[in-house]
């Protein structure tokens, strides 16, 4: 009898190995009058190889698969290669150090492999893949290090810094580790049982805690400036951008945004508003859903960026420590300024 573990593993393919190729507008006459528009189906397709190459390469075919028995019944384990290519399983096999059959399943998710860069002729941008949202997912990481550092920053902490990252933001956050699952309150309620386990501290916890929900900001586009609502247009290198909005596609209100303010004014930090035109759609975070879920004060707050949800996105490198620095104020001064607020409800 054969006995089996298996593990999870998390793979990076640092080079690029495929591409999703757009079509010649020799054969797309019509996108400039028209507009681009793509099957998401059939024309998204990414290139990894041709078969002609691969063939000459000798890497074409499923591999065999080997039958091993466990309790007395054969299974299947190299099941994997027949549903995808044997070069891509190659590729992954040995990014792990493991043979193909070793494989039992696996998600692809394709990115941009080109390194993030300081560029402008000031060199004053960044442009990078995924900056919505890694660029606040870093920043609030940092402060929260830097802010914890030592025992003195903690001496007279009345509350506990935290920071929670999710999964599928982009996609609705209904899934097992997105905003919209138990995780959230599940990680306070554990927080507040290892200090007492009275089951009334959790409500109270709530009631006194406070959310910044950091997404990204749309900064306002030069050459499509009619965007913009004209009294709230965000500009690069301006600070972070406090969200508003009457629908609550934004979690802000006047005493959160308020508090959040009130510490970068304390601290010399620009801060800008954020308002979408009445005439438009506006998109929403994960702010409302953990509002709402959990009943937690928040404001929505985002570093102002171009090109949001582009493959090369583009910010400012002002924002990135604006938005370091304002994160480490927050978690060093909430819990002072908070006491000190009195609230008519």
């Amino acid at each position: 009898m054969v006995q089996f573990s298996y593990s999870h593993r998390l793979v990076r393919i640092e080079e690029p190995i495929m591409r999703v190729p757009t079509i010649a507008i020799h054969l797309d006459r019509t996108v400039n009058t028209d507009g681009f528009k793509v099957n998401t189906q059939s024309q998204l397709l990414p290139v990894l190889a041709t078969s002609i190459k691969a063939e000459l390469n000798k890497a074409v075919g499923p591999v065999k698969s080997k039958e091993v028995q466990t309790d007395g019944k054969k299974s299947d384990q190299g099941a994997i290669s027949s549903k995808h290519h044997s070069l891509l399983l190659e590729m992954i096999a040995n990014q792990i150090g493991c043979n193909v059959d070793d494989i039992c399943d696996f998600e692809l998710q394709a990115c941009d492999t080109q390194p993030s860069v300081i560029a402008g002729a000031a060199k004053e941008f960044i442009f990078s893949g995924r900056l919505d949202n890694l660029c606040s997912s870093f920043c609030s990481l940092k402060a929260l290090i830097d802010a914890t550092s030592s025992e003195s920053e903690l001496e007279d902490e009345s509350g506990v810094r935290m920071v929670a990252l999710f999964d599928h933001e982009e996609v609705g956050s209904d899934s097992a580790q997105g905003a919209g699952s138990p995780v959230m309150l599940d990680a306070l309620s554990r927080i507040t049982s290892a200090f007492n386990p009275d089951s009334k501290l959790l409500p109270k916890a709530i009631q006194r805690s406070y959310l910044v929900s950091a997404d990204m900001a749309h900064a306002l586009h030069p050459n499509y400036m009619d965007k913009h609502e004209e009294n709230h247009q965000p500009k690069l290198h301006g600070g972070l951008v406090i969200k508003h909005n009457a629908n609550q596609r934004y979690a802000t209100n006047a005493v959160t945004s308020f508090l959040f303010r009130e510490i970068a004014t304390k601290h010399n930090l620009p801060t800008q508003d954020f308002a979408v035109r009445n005439d438009m759609g506006c998109g929403s975070t994960i702010g409302p859903i953990l509002a709402s879920g959990v009943g937690i004060r928040t404001v929505d707050v985002g570093a102002p960026q171009l090109s949001m949800h582009s493959i090369r996105e583009m910010c400012a490198v002002d924002d990135v420590k604006y938005s370091y620095e304002h994160f480490k104020a927050f978690f060093q001064e909430f819990s002072h300024l908070d006491a000190k607020i009195t609230v008519d409800i």
